[in-house]
This record gives structure tokens, C-alpha cells and sequence, in this order.
């Protein structure tokens, strides 16, 4: 299931624009290349992936707006072929940023049940080994 869709991509940034960056033929047709953006979609949905299944079990059963959001600012990155505006490529910085929030902890997506449970690996253990001095082995020394 893709984060985003190409109607959203038109909604927030224009099909214009999506025709400007998408349309590379030898000869322009004036049309959004649908097998370039869904490529671009579908990156960034598997750079997604890789960051949400640290905490959550994928695929999500819902999309939060967020990943929408950060699936928008990606795939549109990736569907430039040459240097992005600069706008286009501090929102990308951006969404990389917040998805290592995600799979640290530190953005916590709202999915009932989604997080996978602990596997133990970050609780304590301490192996406590005899104590060499007692009140029993000091006997005589105090």
C-alpha cells in the first residue's frame, strides 16, 4: 500500500510542477510521467519502511498523516532528476530527520497495537557475583 498518491503529489505541489520534473523525453508530451512518479512513490515508501519497521509492525493497517506527509517530501525529491529547489530538498532533510525520530522513539506515530512488543534487549541484567568481602571473611581484620 503506497503512503501517498500521485492526486496528492498534484494537490501540494501542482501538476505543473510534476510535469516540468516527470516529462523527459525527446519529445515533450506535456503529461505527467505516471511510471516515473509511482517509481518515485514507491521508493519512498521502501525508505519508509525501512525506518518504520524498527517500532511498528508493517504493513499499517492505517496511514497517519505524518507518513503521508513524509512520503509526499520524499517521493517528490526523488523525481527530480537534476538539483532539487532548495525548498524541495530541506523538506526531504526534514523528512529524514523525522523518520530517525520514528525509529528511535522520539516521534511516536499514533497506531493502536502496531508497535511490536520488546524483545528484552533494553532491559538490565546483572550477573551479581559473591562478594569477596564479607563479615564473615573479615573476621579478625576488624
Amino acid at each position: 500500500m503506497a503512503y501517498c498518491t500521485l492526486q496528492e503529489l498534484i494537490d501540494r505541489y501542482s501538476e505543473r510542477m510534476l510535469v516540468d520534473i516527470s516529462d523527459r523525453g525527446d519529445a515533450p508530451t506535456g503529461t505527467i510521467d505516471q511510471v516515473l512518479v509511482d517509481r518515485a512513490i514507491a521508493d519512498a515508501d521502501a525508505l519508509i519502511d525501512g525506518y518504520l519497521k524498527v517500532r511498528y509492525a508493517l504493513p499499517l493497517a492505517s496511514v497517519p498523516r505524518l507518513v503521508t506527509d513524509l512520503s509526499l517530501r520524499i517521493a517528490i525529491y526523488y523525481a527530480h532528476a537534476h538539483v532539487a529547489a532548495e525548498k524541495i530538498r530541506k523538506d526531504y532533510e526534514e523528512a529524514l530527520k523525522a523518520l530517525r525520530d520514528i525509529s528511535i522513539g522520539l516521534i511516536r506515530l499514533d497506531l493502536d497495537g502496531a508497535e511490536p512488543a520488546a524483545s528484552g534487549a533494553s532491559e538490565v541484567r546483572t550477573n551479581q557475583p559473591e562478594r569477596p568481602m564479607t563479615a564473615e571473611t573479615m573476621k579478625g581484620y576488624i
